[in-house]
């Protein structure tokens, strides 16, 4: 198997988000909207590659030349980031992709960019996303908002790991 990792996103990478936003089973996953048509989701991912929000990183995750996920590092404070990573489209779950994009995630947040604390944020509801957090070493750290995941009422479990020196 080709080797997992991160890198800066291109424009290109635009279409192939478009593409997953047409796959069903993904976006009630992932909660991406799926009242856009291929177009809407190009023009969408065009604007959050050319414009990136103030605090928001996101990189590439690439194995053997595919895009194959993706990677948040969120926030400004100083010396901390919010985590998130998406795989797709839905047809690569189960393979262990979530882990191994999540891994290279905390290992660029520390190593990369120097932080001494990462935290999450997982629907209690999606087991995988839980199961993936607490395989990192993160730590549940309390509750977060009530939310709703495939239609049922759940809520944000809140993870952090802290890079001790």
């Amino acid at each position: 198997m080709d080797e997992l990792r991160l890198r800066t996103l291109e424009v290109a990478d635009g279409a192939v988000f478009a593409a997953w936003g047409l796959d069903r089973r993904f976006c009630e996953v992932a909660g991406w909207r799926m009242d856009r048509s291929l177009d809407g989701h190009e023009a969408h991912w065009r604007r959050v590659i050319l414009e990136p929000q103030v605090g928001q990183l996101r990189l590439a995750a690439v194995r053997g030349g595919e895009l194959v996920g993706y990677v948040d590092l969120a926030g400004s404070e100083v010396g901390w980031r919010e985590l998130g990573y998406v795989v797709g489209p839905s047809e690569r779950w189960g393979r262990g992709l979530g882990g191994a994009v999540a891994r290279l995630g905390v290992e660029y947040g520390f190593g990369v960019l120097g932080l001494r604390e990462i935290r999450a944020e997982a629907l209690d509801a999606n087991v995988a996303s839980v199961r993936i957090l607490r395989s990192l070493g993160m730590t549940e750290t309390g509750r977060g908002e009530d939310d709703s995941f495939l239609g049922e009422p759940s809520f944000y479990r809140q993870f952090c790991l802290r890079l001790w020196s």
